[in-house]
């Protein structure tokens, strides 16, 4: 960081050869010229990613108008996501009416950036788990059909490429729903289409493709996945994530059996198939859906997130990067988005500093993975519910950022 003297105040030279930004002492008040790339998480049930990032730019201007605050969006691919990049990338929400995980009415949203033709969907705002009442979970009848609305809905209004969420989802139909809905056909041994849930699996004798919407094979998906599961067997969607949905052990078994048939019907449409691969068993079979049935690959929530708001170019350009998430703690490292935006300054050799609503012992891992500097937001002894009011969250992140950036303002 170089300190430049102008009209008749003294010039110094930082030790700190990784900063480039320049200081000037104007009547007695250091004014930083430095940029600063910003992408912070969501504080679930505080701030927004953009609200947040508008609280440290603010605190960061409270030291100095003359620094330079690039503010991005900054998701992981699960809940919030769709808020979050629509908003963040001048995109436009999108109310639809679909069918929910029962058949029944949902309203559910999703964004399009209508510059690059993208959708962006979260499966759990047609499909998810938390449309539900615990009484009601049972993934023999719960179905993704909503989520192939919202997709062809998409379509119709000129989008071609998708981000995906699929985490959250209520449903173990192999994504049967989802294909229907987009045209293709999974026949009853009477040649009608096989009723919703898991335990249409069962009765599928024949998939057609006759009636999918011409568009489909114009379109590409990237489907945000941090799972790993195979479609069926002893780590399979329905014996690791069927019990959470309301499944029974001997629905478990019932549901596995049904997916390996669903799978070599499948093969024998798409010999690229394969139920083994990692990830095929994400969202109760969605993940083998997608890879199966259209032009997707799963990839890592961050790793999308941060391909597609190219936050990359900004932290390039940038002197310091600023992240951070409502609480840090020793499972941010594993893959959560502030790591992966630490990770991607480090490849340009960049200080990381980052903020959270609180932290917890193990947060020092943070420190062996990209981020050089955290700091907690609270001020004071509160209340938790006085602590995540958004008035009061804003101002603390605000107030922390300050003073952070007027210690660097005496380096």
């Amino acid at each position: 960081m170089a300190k430049v003297r102008e009209a008749g105040v003294r010039e110094v030279k930082s030790q700190d050869s990784n900063l480039s930004a320049s200081l000037q002492v104007t009547e007695g008040a250091w004014v930083l010229f430095m940029k600063v790339a910003v992408a912070i998480d969501s504080f679930k049930g505080s701030l927004s990613s953009m609200e947040a990032g508008a609280a440290i730019a603010e605190g960061i201007h409270r030291v100095s108008k003359d620094i330079d605050v690039l503010v991005r969006p900054l998701a992981d691919g699960g809940e919030g996501t769709v808020e979050t990049l629509t908003a963040g990338m001048n995109g436009k929400t999108e109310h639809v009416r679909v069918t929910g995980p029962l058949g029944n009415t949902v309203e559910a949203s999703y964004g399009i950036i209508a510059e690059t033709k993208t959708a962006i969907i979260e499966m759990a705002a047609a499909a998810g788990i938390t449309l539900l009442a615990e009484k009601d979970r049972n993934p023999i009848y719960t179905t993704t059909y909503g989520v192939g609305e919202l997709i062809r809905d998409a379509i119709k209004k000129g989008c071609r490429n998708f981000i995906v969420g699929i985490g959250g989802s209520a449903t173990n139909d192999g994504g049967v729903g989802m294909l229907q809905a987009l045209g293709y056909g999974f026949l009853d041994a009477d040649g009608k289409q096989v009723p919703y849930g898991a335990k249409g699996l069962a009765l599928i004798e024949k998939i057609t493709d006759d009636q999918v919407i011409p568009e489909l094979k114009e379109c590409h998906f990237k489907v945000a996945c941090d799972v790993a599961n195979p479609l069926c067997g002893e780590q399979g969607c329905s014996a690791v994530f069927g019990p959470q949905k309301g499944a029974t052990p001997s629905m478990i078994a019932k549901m596995d059996e049904w997916l390996a048939r669903y799978a070599g019907l499948t093969k024998n449409k798409n010999s690229e198939s394969d139920k083994n691969k990692a990830g095929t068993g994400a969202a109760g079979g969605l993940g083998f859906a997608f890879l199966s049935y259209t032009n997707a690959v799963l990839e890592s929530g961050v790793k999308i997130v941060l391909e597609e708001t190219k936050l990359e170019q900004y932290i390039k350009n940038a002197d310091i990067v600023i992240t951070g998430e409502g609480r840090l703690d020793g499972q941010t490292v594993m893959g959560k988005a502030p790591i992966g935006v630490a990770g991607m300054a480090k490849k340009y050799g960049k200080r990381v500093l980052a903020f959270s609503g609180c932290v917890t012992e193990d947060a020092v891992l943070c420190n062996q993975h990209g981020i050089d500097a955290f700091f907690p937001i609270l001020r004071s002894v509160t209340t938790l519910e006085e602590a995540m009011s958004p008035e009061k969250a804003r101002e603390n992140l605000a107030a922390t950022v300050e003073q952070v950036f007027r210690l660097i303002a005496c380096l």
